[in-house]
Order: structure tokens, then C-alpha cells, then sequence
């Protein structure tokens, strides 16, 4: 009664090294396929295609400081809606 009841170590010897041939076929055509993709693509801009600043230079420039909220102690700290001002005041810097 003495049965073979596993494949014998040739058979999934053989079996192993397809599915490794299967695992990197399928990564040498990843790698194709996305060079494919990436040579579709336009290439990087030069530099006269470059944005330029402005000669009065930066515009708009918003400067921001947080003023201090006083609690007294033993209030409940502020929720954020509860905050003067969101708790930033903003001007313009020329």
C-alpha cells in the first residue's frame, strides 16, 4: 500500500521555472510598454518656453501674521469659528 500520492521533484521543478519565465516575460513587456508610453510624451520645456517675472518683480505678495488671542484662565479653549479673525490679519506688502 505504498502509494505516491506527490508529483515527483522533476515535475514541479519544471513547473517552477515556467511560471519564472512567465514572471519575467510579463515584467520585460511592462517595461516596454511603458517605455512606449514615455516616449509618446512631449518633452521638457526649453528654456526661452520658460515663465519669466515680471521686471516690477513679484505681484501681490500677501504677508501674514498671527495675532495672539488671550483666554482667561479657566474659560474653554476657542473652537476654530470662535476665533477673532480666523486668527491671521493680512496687508499688503508694495
Amino acid at each position: 500500500m505504498n502509494e505516491q500520492l506527490a508529483a515527483g521533484s522533476g515535475t514541479s521543478g519544471i513547473l517552477l521555472a515556467i511560471v519564472g519565465v512567465l514572471v519575467v516575460a510579463v515584467l520585460l513587456a511592462a517595461f516596454v510598454w511603458g517605455r512606449r508610453i514615455k516616449a509618446r510624451e512631449p518633452g521638457p520645456p526649453l528654456p526661452e518656453q520658460q515663465p519669466r517675472l515680471p521686471e516690477s518683480g513679484p505681484v501681490g505678495d500677501v504677508v501674514e501674521s498671527r495675532e495672539p488671542d488671550e483666554l482667561v484662565p479657566g474659560e474653554q479653549r476657542l473652537t476654530p469659528h470662535e476665533v477673532k479673525g480666523n486668527g491671521t490679519a493680512s496687508h499688503r506688502r508694495r
